[in-house]
């Protein structure tokens, strides 16, 4: 059984933690992921969940303080943006190599400077390689299904890894789409109770939690830390058509969006790719072959799966809503073209930077993005394979 509301992409997360009723919220506010501590709060007061909220000085805390709780066996979660990550860098980093499957809800948002409060993706981004499971949403349906998923995921025995579920600033954040809810106990039964094989606090199995490890013992933790977030990648699967069996909704590590026949493709990350969507259908009524890829699951990213899915398209334009100065691609145009040259196919890549500080998406930039890859496949080339979309130069 499922109910129909209005919410916002803050709200749809609030409403989900409600659901699973964490044990502990630790968080710092910041635009624009500042209501989802709000509201979260708001249901603590009300007795409305059993969770512990702690309100902390900075978001450097806030990740210290579910790191502790984590690891004394309390399923906990926090929420930030921007520059709120960037304080929790370090932090980052030990949950992961310590293995506790805490969530964070992150609303991204550009990282200063210049100050912006808007979105895109250099946040996130910029933690890709920290060790955290990244799941991107495009709407607020999937804001809320994915969080559903996440401790389950990251709670998983060959996993325990933290999870990062995000969202576009403002754009889901804010922005309110009717969406489908899962009655309380479908939730509750889904996701289950938290029961950690080791945790501080229990007695009959004393334990230390980020002891230094001198160099007989630090790359292979690295090592088990990498397997496991390789195996993350079916338990994503396993746990989506797990979930899809109670909310008849479908995931899978990427969405293919009219891809069966495609000759030019899109691969993009998070709400712009519905924009994308309507530039697709609008040149698929003209007769063009044309489809997309919507990347979902970013860490561990799904290389292989996204080259046998490219494997019959001519030319590919990569999306990135994050700019790596690197005058040669982004984290996204990175890992595909990574997984086409490994595949050895013959797709003529091109990557762009666009939608940078809230930057709008129009179906008309896409429309144009398609043009370009139509006129790279009958040429055979790409003469400039970084671009950017949309900027005033």
């Amino acid at each position: 059984m499922s109910r129909r509301d209005r919410l916002s992409g803050n709200e749809a997360v609030s409403e989900a933690l409600r659901q699973i009723n964490p044990d502990v919220m630790a968080a710092f506010p910041i635009t624009p992921s500042t209501e989802i501590p709000q509201y979260f709060s708001k249901l603590v007061a009300n007795g409305q969940v059993d969770s512990e909220f702690i309100p902390v000085e900075s978001e450097h805390s806030a990740m210290s303080a579910i790191i502790g709780a984590q690891a004394a066996g309390a399923r906990s979660v926090t929420a930030t943006s921007s520059a709120g990550m960037a304080l929790m860098w370090e932090e980052l980093y030990l949950a992961a190599s310590n293995r506790l499957p805490c969530v964070l809800t992150l609303v991204n948002r550009a990282l200063s400077g210049p100050i912006n409060i808007n979105c895109d993706h250099s946040d996130s981004m910029g933690a890709r390689d920290s060790g955290w499971i990244q799941i991107y949403a495009e709407n607020n349906q999937e804001v809320y299904d994915n969080l559903v998923m996440a401790y389950r995921i990251g709670e998983h025995k060959d996993v325990m890894l933290p999870v990062m579920i995000c969202q576009d600033g403002f754009i889901t954040s804010h922005a309110v789409e009717n969406i489908n809810l899962l009655e309380d106990k479908e939730v509750k039964d889904f996701v289950g109770e938290y029961e950690p094989e080791n945790y501080l606090l229990n007695p009959e199995c004393p334990m230390a939690v980020g002891p230094y490890s001198v160099t007989n013992y630090y790359f292979e933790a690295k090592r088990a830390q990498a397997e496991a977030l390789k195996n993350a990648k079916q338990v994503v699967l396993d746990v989506a058509e797990e979930y899809a069996e109670i909310s008849g909704r479908k995931y899978g590590l990427f969405e293919e969006y009219k891809m069966e026949d495609a000759e030019e493709a899109v691969v993009i990350i998070g709400s712009a790719a519905g924009t994308a969507k309507d530039a697709v259908d609008a040149l698929r009524e003209q007769g063009k072959k044309v489809g997309l890829i919507k990347i979902r699951l970013f860490r561990p990213f799904p290389a292989c799966e996204i080259a046998e899915a490219l494997k019959n398209v001519k030319a590919v334009a990569l999306m990135d809503r994050t700019e790596s100065y690197n005058d040669c691609c982004g984290p996204l145009g990175a890992e595909v073209t990574a997984a086409l040259y490994r595949a050895k196919a013959n797709c003529l890549a091109v990557n762009y930077v666009y939608g940078l500080g809230g930057r709008d998406v129009r179906v008309e930039d896409m429309i144009h993005v398609y043009n370009e890859l139509e006129k790279i496949a009958a040429q055979g080339k790409v003469e400039n394979p970084y671009r950017y979309m949309g900027v005033r130069e």
